[in-house]
């Protein structure tokens, strides 16, 4: 458990360098299943506890407590032992499986599952998708804390424990004050008024709120809507019920980006896939390879190139020519070049998703993907440049992005704040990039963005050896007051 500063509610322990491995018993429990493959997978890639905590930057103690089965890990770690030990999504799907309930008995033994092929260029293989279980109260929300040694992690709070007292008391990280929250939507459309407009309006509604108060805030809001609609297509025939499911396909969609802002990224899997499902069932071809992009764009913040690269592929495979849709496709598929290390087919991606742009046909238009612009394609640019190592240029380019910003994306605004400040630092320009990402946790606390957050966690970390610089104190102060901290 983390306590708010000043707290005692628990310890992070420190085991013993060059001890002997505690024998482990897999089978003891679905923790120490989990603890133990992971363990065995780090083994087997020649990595010691201590060499895997500096690569993922996780805490150490907290590491090994996990691997012996002691503290269940949160998904984001088994995230990122996953991609560090190239487990191939053995390790995830073992989590997720065990999540679910699965029994041990049933469960291979040694390493669960074999790595599975990547999505083929094709609509079908992206349609069969094996279930997902929707995320429940009881699994983790991953929220930002500050351990003894002066570095910020990330730790799994109990989605129950932080919508009760916690989340009350820890509004300033995670999401605006309740009392910000925009009023419940009706769950029924008034008699008069067609049941469809009526969604598309809620939904527009939703989607302002969240660039203004942040995700955690209208969550609630969308899932009631998507309860709303299934209860709606019961008594529907014909077209309205595909219209109803196209809809309800849309709110999914917009479920899963809200949870890949509030950094739940199985819940916006969960939401994609779904929303996936069903717009194949809807029978929107357009919607359809919008949710293939948006999927390759999720595979990148998870930090999974493979995958962003495949959907991406798939998606600008499957568009319709002419659209914005395969624009969008190719620009997210850039990032997943940037994510491998490799520069120049990362920079050949962004200049054909600018030509895919430039030659969009008018008689061709689509309601999906109307916003890419130049400009977004610049700022993703920017993000895949900082990732290569071009800070300057990425710095540069975030600049130009938040001066053309349209008003209104307090959270985006918030998101390239953190970026340059991000990119700043990696240019060795810190009092800088400390005062731009104090304006970046500004919005980030009010917003409860992780993406925000983890950026900022990841500046705190590029700004250590500049601690004694006035301007980058204040940031490190002004960012312990927002964060967790160790008893």
């Amino acid at each position: 458990m983390w306590p708010l500063r000043g707290g005692h509610v628990g310890h992070i322990g420190e085991d013993g360098v060059g001890q002997r491995p505690n024998q482990l018993t897999p089978h003891a429990s679905p923790r120490h299943r989990l603890g133990a493959e992971m363990r065995a997978w780090r083994v087997e890639r020649g990595l010691s506890l201590g060499k895997l905590q500096a690569r993922i930057r996780y805490d150490y103690s907290y590491m090994a407590r996990c691997e012996r089965g002691e503290q269940a890990p949160s998904e984001a770690l088994v995230k990122a032992y996953d991609a560090e030990l190239a487990a191939g999504g053995s390790l995830v799907r073992l989590y997720q499986d065990l999540q679910a309930g699965v029994s041990l008995d049933v469960l291979p033994r040694g390493h669960v599952a074999k790595v599975r092929p990547h999505v083929a260029n094709t609509p079908g293989a992206l349609a069969d998708i094996p279930g997902v279980q929707a995320p429940s109260e009881e699994e983790g929300i991953s929220v930002p804390c500050r351990t003894s040694d002066g570095r910020i992690i990330f730790v799994s709070v109990p989605r129950r424990a932080f919508l009760g007292g916690l989340g009350a008391a820890a509004a300033g990280i995670a999401g605006a004050p309740l009392a910000q929250a925009s009023p419940v939507p009706p769950r029924v459309p008034a008699p008069d008024r067609n049941p469809i407009e009526h969604l598309q309006a809620v939904r527009r509604v939703l989607i302002d709120s969240d660039n203004l108060f942040g995700p955690r805030q209208v969550i609630p809001k969308v899932q009631e809507q998507i309860n709303a609609i299934t209860a709606l297509r019961e008594g529907a025939r014909g077209a309205d019920r595909r219209q109803l499911l196209q809809v309800q396909t849309q709110f999914a969609e917009l479920c899963g980006w809200f949870h890949q802002d509030a950094g739940d990224h199985r819940a916006a899997q969960y939401w994609t896939d779904r929303a996936l499902q069903w717009s194949h069932g809807a029978g929107d071809p357009d919607l359809t390879v919008y949710i293939l992009a948006r999927k390759s764009q999720l595979a990148g913040d998870m930090k999974d190139p493979v995958e962003a690269v495949d959907v991406a592929e798939a998606a600008e495979g499957t568009a319709r020519p002419g659209t914005r849709l395969a624009a969008v496709a190719a620009t997210y598929a850039a990032h997943g070049y940037a994510l491998r290390g490799e520069s120049t087919e990362t920079l050949q991606a962004y200049d054909h998703a600018q030509d895919l742009l430039h030659d969009i046909n008018p008689d061709s238009s689509s309601a999906w993907g109307v916003w890419l612009d130049d400009a977004y394609i610049d700022v993703h640019r920017a993000r895949s440049l900082s990732v290569l190592g071009n800070h300057k240029a990425a710095a540069e380019g975030f600049r130009a992005a938040i001066a053309a910003l349209p008003a209104g994306y307090h959270r985006d605004r918030g998101v390239y704040l953190a970026r340059e400040a991000l990119a700043l630092a990696g240019s060795r320009e810190a009092e800088q990039a400390a005062t731009v990402g104090l304006e970046a946790l500004s919005i980030g606390s009010e917003t409860g963005s992780a993406r925000i957050m983890t950026e900022l966690a990841q500046l705190d970390t590029s700004l250590r050896q500049w601690r004694t610089v006035p301007s980058v104190r204040e940031f490190t102060e002004a960012l312990d007051a927002c964060v967790l901290h160790e008893a």
